[in-house]
């Protein structure tokens, strides 16, 4: 691979990676905030795997002899309106960088970057499972409206969620 739009491109990704955990423990925040101590614990895992998908690229493109390039990260959104609120911004986020792979692929495939196309299927594979997790939790939010019981014991789940990175 050589240095140009893909290895930019890819710099590119790994700060999304980091924004994307910055995103989510602003989330985290925010449920804290609201004594949802669950939903809070949810967002933290979903940062530690969005940090984790940073540093893989980070050690993909040292691996290639590319320098990694870190950037300033914009500031997340802070407040949400709700619970279904803060998982819908979640979920177009996940949508958002769903079509940043498939521009990265684009790239890879483009340059004929064999190893590049390899290395990107996990995170295409990854994105088909972050999108089908919160469009879940989405429908279990509006699903249970205003019944406290069911919300709960949704934050009760989430409490016991938790992060352990994938065998390579």
């Amino acid at each position: 691979m050589k240095d140009g739009l893909l290895v930019n491109a890819l710099n590119e990704q790994m700060n999304f990676e980091f924004y994307s955990a910055h995103v989510y423990l602003a989330m985290a925040a925010y449920c804290s905030g609201e004594s949802l101590d669950g939903f809070a614990n949810f967002f933290l895992v979903q940062a530690e795997e969005e940090r984790f998908h940073a540093m893989k690229i980070y050690k993909f493109l040292n691996d290639r002899d590319h320098r990694a390039t870190l950037a300033a990260l914009p500031q997340p959104k802070n407040e949400y309106t709700s619970m279904l609120d803060a998982f819908e911004h979640a979920f177009a986020h996940e949508q958002q960088n769903t079509k940043k792979f498939y521009h990265l692929a684009d790239l890879a495939l483009d340059e004929r970057e064999h190893a590049t196309i390899y290395f990107l299927k996990w995170f295409i594979d990854e994105q088909v499972e972050e999108e089908a997790l919160f469009s879940n939790i989405i429908a279990k939010l509006k699903r249970i409206e205003t019944d406290s019981n069911a919300f709960y014991m949704l934050d009760a789940e989430f409490a016991g969620r938790s992060f352990t990175p994938p065998a390579e």
